[in-house]
């Protein structure tokens, strides 16, 4: 898979219009001027208003599922725009794939 590297200043959302923040232990390795981000980076969902019937069940994080195959930074594999993830609920239950909406442009990986 190949597509524009992630990088901290990347905008994701998951599938109910929150917003992802990259929270990344990458202080070496930019794509574009930022930090690139990780499949062990941090990722926060921000304003999710998902309820399922009348209980909140909003998105909380992301697990990646298909990261960059042939990159890593300090043995961890980068993401890009064709990398898969789900978003999670509090108690870990999927609710959806999270949505890359824009990335750096520079820089490409597989």
């Amino acid at each position: 898979m190949a597509g524009h590297s992630i990088n901290v200043t990347s905008s994701l959302r998951c599938p109910h219009n929150g917003m992802v923040k990259i929270l990344s232990t990458n202080a070496q390795t930019r794509a574009n001027g930022a930090f690139m981000a990780r499949t062990t980076d941090t990722f926060f969902v921000i304003g999710c208003p998902f309820h399922i019937g009348m209980t909140p069940s909003p998105c909380v994080t992301v697990r990646w599922l298909v990261p960059d195959s042939r990159v890593r930074i300090n043995g961890s594999p980068t993401l890009s725009r064709s990398s898969a993830g789900v978003c999670l609920n509090a108690a870990k239950f999927p609710q959806g794939q999270v949505v890359v909406v824009s990335s750096q442009t520079r820089v490409q990986s597989l």
